[in-house]
């Protein structure tokens, strides 16, 4: 369920924050979940709060928060990406208009 780090703060993994909010959902009050599995009553509020707002991409790293500036990013891999790509096509375009 969870690992210890050199300073002692708990690292939980994706499935078993899942598996709370889960429970949570289905009708376990927050603070009994908190009571079962020790953990503080913000702590799955947390959760729940990025698991809203982040969908599938929420808890993806290792232990963080997907957060704005990791999604800020992604994006800017895909913006290089892209230009990358549409560059190369340009020049692949004018290559071939030259030959014709």
């Amino acid at each position: 369920m969870s690992e210890k780090s050199a300073n002692k703060r708990r690292i939980f993994t994706r499935e078993f924050k899942l598996k709370v909010l889960r429970e949570v959902e289905a009708g376990k009050s927050q603070a009994q979940a908190a009571r079962e599995y020790q953990l503080s009553d913000t702590t799955i509020y947390k959760w729940r709060h990025q698991l809203a707002k982040y969908k599938d991409q929420a808890f993806a790293g290792n232990g963080h928060a997907y957060t704005d500036d990791a999604r800020f990013q992604e994006l800017e891999r895909m913006v290089g990406r892209l230009t990358m790509e549409n560059d190369f096509l340009k020049k692949l375009l004018k290559r071939l208009e030259n030959e014709n």
